[in-house]
């Protein structure tokens, strides 16, 4: 018993710290604020995703009357998030046609269904917000986080235009190792304020996820009553061992 629960203790350790390794390689993540449980958050999400991500990804995985789930009326989605003539119980699909896609951008753009959970928030909040000029791409655009991205900047007239300065830094300890610092400069201010443009980002973050599970909320309320199921149900079953192996020597 002592020897297995040291192997799990050992497994444990390297699991953690294959994490920590593996969140330290790259760009370091900013955490995404949660509004998982805020549905004005989520609603102000729908409405950056529509009118921003809407005309070149798609979510197929989700249809318009699921977001009477976070407290839109169907004459709300109606009025204020369709535009082309779609019905509130299509799919969410986009304008533009692969082929399109194809010729101006290089790559078809991914669908956006379940793209929190294949790239995780914190991901998505910091590219997002990492985006700055760059004449050498053909969009005129990079990120930080997705470099030689096909993808332009999309939110470039909210958050506003900006270049990139790399400086090179020698560590004093050791003069062979040079880490990289980034500095944004402004090049033309935004319809938002820096502070607004990273609220704005985290609402449609929160989208996003709510978007790739919508029913996530339930899965962790039910997880919390198994859980604790499964907690009474282990010490009901250790005191049977107990008393079933006490008599035997």
């Amino acid at each position: 018993m002592k020897k297995s629960f040291s192997i799990l203790i050992v497994l444990l350790t390297l699991l953690s710290a294959q994490s920590v390794f593996a969140s330290s390689e790259g760009v370091p993540l900013d955490r995404a604020p949660d509004r998982a449980n805020s549905l004005p958050a989520l609603q102000r999400g729908a409405r950056l995703f529509v009118n921003y991500c809407l005309n070149c990804h798609a979510a197929a995985s989700m249809r318009y009357n699921r977001l009477r789930e976070i407290g839109l009326t169907d004459e709300q989605i109606k009025e204020n998030l369709l535009f082309t003539g779609e019905k509130v119980g299509d799919l969410m699909q986009n304008a533009m046609s692969p082929k399109d896609a194809k010729n101006w951008f290089g790559v078809i753009p991914p669908d956006l269904s379940v793209i929190a959970r294949a790239r995780g928030v914190d991901w998505l909040y910091t590219y997002l917000r990492s985006y700055y000029r760059d004449d050498s791409r053909a969009t005129g655009w990079n990120n930080l986080v997705f470099d030689s991205v096909a993808m332009p900047h999309v939110l470039w007239e909210l958050q506003g235009q900006r270049t990139a300065v790399f400086e090179k830094i020698k560590d004093p300890h050791d003069p062979n190792k040079v880490a990289v610092e980034v500095k944004f400069q402004s090049l033309t201010p935004g319809l938002l304020k820096p502070i607004e443009y990273d609220e704005a980002v985290a609402d449609l973050v929160s989208f996003l996820s709510w978007m790739g599970e919508p029913a996530q909320h339930t899965r962790r309320r039910l997880g919390v009553w198994v859980l604790l199921y499964i907690g009474v149900f282990f010490v009901l079953a250790w005191c049977l061992s107990a008393s079933y192996w006490r008599d035997i020597k």
